[in-house]
């Protein structure tokens, strides 16, 4: 990819699944050299999770785009001896092990460290490496649950919602760790020392879960679920049916968003209130709620269309990807078979490809090996081996 802002950064991939996957192919995307370690068994069994073209899923297609793929058993001295002579070169490693396997296995930072001080190994876990819970199992929902966030969504009187964007695998697992990486990377550079970058997904999620933060200390108490400013507390942010059984995203919340809205519905006896609470905000949000069920979300969407107080309609994914907006923005790439999503991050002087589909297991061993400056009588003898 030319202009590349990560070209010439090599990452060696042990992860698989979601949160690891997805930090890596950010790095990918923007140019580093990101080589998928797989093991000889299973894999990443992402592959099978979902239907996809020739028996690979999309998910897996997606997530691991632009990689190169390399086949190493681990549980073996050789393969590990392996993985440490590629790091000798390498500028990070990404893991997902549990705390302390890749020690065992003699693979940890340390062994990494010691023959590349500048590599920057980053640790991927649902609670980090220290703690009572370091050791437990988890998945999305656990990291949410213990974080206060799941508590907050969902509507009032109702029991908490599970949300489809999977909050902690990939605002923690995946976003919290290129962060980090990037981080330790300008740092290396500069120093010429790498770091460990252990990152917790339950801890991404409880460090942004800012506003019931926010009410503990004002007020001395969490907001109950669905009551609070930004979930159904104010009538001006909020999700409205339609006549045709669709919804609007309804939230003029800043005064002068308001006093168009209201301009807007011929209601200008609504102005006075802006930010409204209690009953005098439930009382709004019913004739909001019966004035949005008498046009269809189409309907709506023509109203809105010139006036700019922020009103959209709530769309589902195929229709996000026909969106104008999405589409102008080239959101949406055609790769692999699948439609997949470009990266939302543009820069100047870069322009995004997939230059690679996601690999096979083990697709490009022995060409990563030889630049790792393997020989061709080694690479025989790993293959013979099962190694690679």
């Amino acid at each position: 990819m030319s202009g590349a802002p990560l070209a010439g950064v090599r990452v060696l991939d042990l992860t698989r699944l979601l949160p690891g996957p997805v930090a890596t192919l950010h790095l990918a995307d923007m140019g580093a050299d990101v080589i998928k370690i797989e093991d000889h068994a299973a894999g990443d069994y992402a592959r099978i999770l979902g239907d996809g073209p020739q028996g690979v899923s999309v998910f897996y297609r997606s997530v691991n785009r632009n990689k190169r793929g390399l086949r190493l058993d681990l549980k073996q001295a050789r393969g590990r001896e392996v993985l440490l002579r590629l790091a000798r070169t390498a500028d990070v490693l990404v893991e997902s092990f549990r705390p302390g396997v890749s020690d065992k296995l003699g693979i940890g930072h340390a062994a990494l460290r010691a023959v590349n001080p500048r590599i920057v190994y980053c640790a991927i876990t649902g609670y980090g490496q220290t703690g009572p819970l370091a050791m437990a199992a988890g998945h999305d929902l656990n990291y949410i649950g213990l974080a206060g966030v799941l508590d907050q969504i969902g509507v009032d009187g109702g029991q908490p919602a599970i949300p489809n964007l999977q909050i902690g695998d990939l605002l923690g697992g995946a976003m919290t760790a290129v962060t980090g990486i990037l981080a330790a990377l300008f740092d290396a550079q500069r120093s010429g020392q790498g770091r460990l970058v252990d990152v917790a997904m339950s801890e991404s999620a409880l460090a942004h879960n800012l506003f019931p933060l926010f009410a503990l200390q004002s007020t001395g108490a969490v907001p109950v679920r669905g009551r609070d400013i930004l979930s159904g507390g104010d009538a001006g942010y909020g999700v409205y049916a339609t006549a045709d059984g669709r919804y609007m995203a309804v939230a003029p919340l800043e005064q002068k968003f308001w006093q168009v809205f209201c301009e807007a519905l011929g209601r200008p006896d609504w102005q006075a209130l802006h930010g409204a609470r209690g009953d005098a905000a439930r009382a709004l949000r019913h004739e909001l709620k019966d004035l949005f069920a008498s046009r269809s979300q189409a309907e709506w969407c023509d109203f809105f269309a010139e006036v700019d107080c922020c009103v959209t309609p709530v769309l589902d994914v195929a229709e996000a990807l026909a969106h104008p907006q999405f589409v102008a923005r080239g959101m949406a790439v055609q790769a692999d078979g699948c439609t997949q999503y470009a990266p939302p991050v543009k820069m100047s002087g870069w322009v995004f490809a997939v230059e690679r589909a996601a690999p096979s297991a083990g697709e490009h061993s022995e060409e990563i090996l030889r630049q790792g400056g393997f020989d061709e009588n080694e690479i025989t003898a790993l293959r013979e081996a099962s190694i690679i």
